[in-house]
């Protein structure tokens, strides 16, 4: 059935509710016999009909997906927050079999606002299967179920499964799942068919543009060092405009940048790519991580937000026993927060520029140290 048709079939059950409704009020007053129960129960569908009836275009678009998923219709659709791009709602189908959603929208195209988002998550379900293989030690990722723009220029739309979540309650538990989705080797039903640094689209890191595009003729140190040099640091300095910034990267580091990765094989692992404590809980007595800035890199680069990620000894002792500490990750770690500490200049300027001056200034002292060997 149409929504023309739906729409004009509520208005007329409505219409015949309310006339239901004016003729309990002349029984009541002609007779005395009370039948609040009906009336009250007539009132209630007929208010919620005429709510229906009145659907925005979220609410369209969320109804010709359910249905065409086979799961019927809407059965409640409540606020549940937002953030500073989006609106969030959580979503009842009449399906008893259906999963609870867990529905975000933004005024904006759902190529720049969502579709990352929806790869992302799609790709760490892939590489973390909810279980960490059958060991109970992976992390709980959403699945993702629906991403499009609402017709009529309307924004966009992002559905996914509802995680009740919890807070943080075993770091070690956290830094193993974290290590396992760092491990899962890269492959076409993650998202990466040619093993390769990138992924698949150009995302966002916060609300900045965050370019993507794959290496080419392999996925080693030498590519990953062209990769971040290029497209993280060198993107944010683009952005950033600092003539400091810029010029000790050109001059001191970036020509000599292999020189931190000496001994160091680096290969694609995916990332998160936000991993900050607001992007970290538990949801079903396993932890979980979301709202990510996804793409296969070198795993250390997931510790560029680890300044306001507050991993403790226990979160560190948990990935280690998978994955140890490299040589020379000490001297390189400045290097990736730089990216995030740039990143949070552009987006909301102030001090953490003078942070990101201090982190390439570390890098050129590390750097320098190692020219001097």
């Amino acid at each position: 059935m149409s929504l023309r048709h739906r729409s004009v079939e509520k208005a007329v059950v409505a219409a015949v509710l309310a006339i239901q409704v004016i003729f309990l009020h002349l029984v009541d007053s002609i007779t005395g016999f009370t039948v609040e129960t009906t009336k009250t129960k007539a009132l209630h569908r007929m208010s919620g009909l005429l709510a229906s009836s009145s659907s925005s275009p979220l609410d369209d678009e969320l109804s010709r997906w359910a249905a065409g998923a086979g799961y019927g219709g809407i059965l409640s659709s409540k606020p549940a927050g937002s953030s500073g791009w989006a609106s969030f709602r959580r979503v009842e189908l009449e399906d008893p079999s259906a999963p609870t959603l867990f529905v975000k929208s933004s005024s904006k195209p759902a190529a720049t606002m969502f579709e990352g988002e929806f790869l992302g998550l799609r790709a760490m379900y892939e590489c973390s299967s909810h279980g960490g293989g059958g060991s109970g030690e992976g992390l709980r990722i959403p699945q993702v179920f629906h991403c499009a723009d609402i017709p009529g220029g309307r924004g966009s739309v992002l559905v996914m499964e509802y995680l009740k979540l919890g807070g943080r309650s075993d770091d070690r538990a956290l830094g193993r799942a974290v290590a396992r989705m760092h491990l899962a080797p890269p492959k076409a039903s993650a998202g990466n068919p040619t093993e390769a640094f990138g992924f698949a689209l150009d995302n966002t890191i916060g609300d900045t543009p965050q370019p993507n595009r794959w290496t080419k003729g392999g996925a080693g140190t030498d590519e990953w060092i062209e990769f971040y040099r290029d497209l993280r640091i060198g993107h944010q300095l683009n952005l950033a405009g600092d003539s400091y910034c810029s010029q000790l990267w050109e001059d001191k580091i970036a020509p000599r940048l292999g020189l931190l990765f000496e001994g160091t094989d680096v290969r694609p692992s995916l990332l998160h790519g936000d991993l900050w404590s607001g992007n970290i809980a538990t949801a079903d007595g396993l932890p979980t991580i979301y709202d990510p800035a996804t793409y296969w890199g070198h795993h250390e680069a997931e510790w560029g937000m680890s300044w306001c990620a507050s991993f403790s000894a226990s979160f560190w002792d948990g990935y280690r026993s998978l994955i140890p500490e490299d040589e020379g990750f000490l001297d390189r770690k400045p290097l990736y927060d730089a990216y995030h500490q740039l990143n949070h200049y552009n987006l909301f300027g102030g001090g953490y520029l003078g942070a990101a001056r201090g982190c390439l200034e570390s890098v050129a002292r590390k750097i320098d140290v190692r020219s001097d060997r």
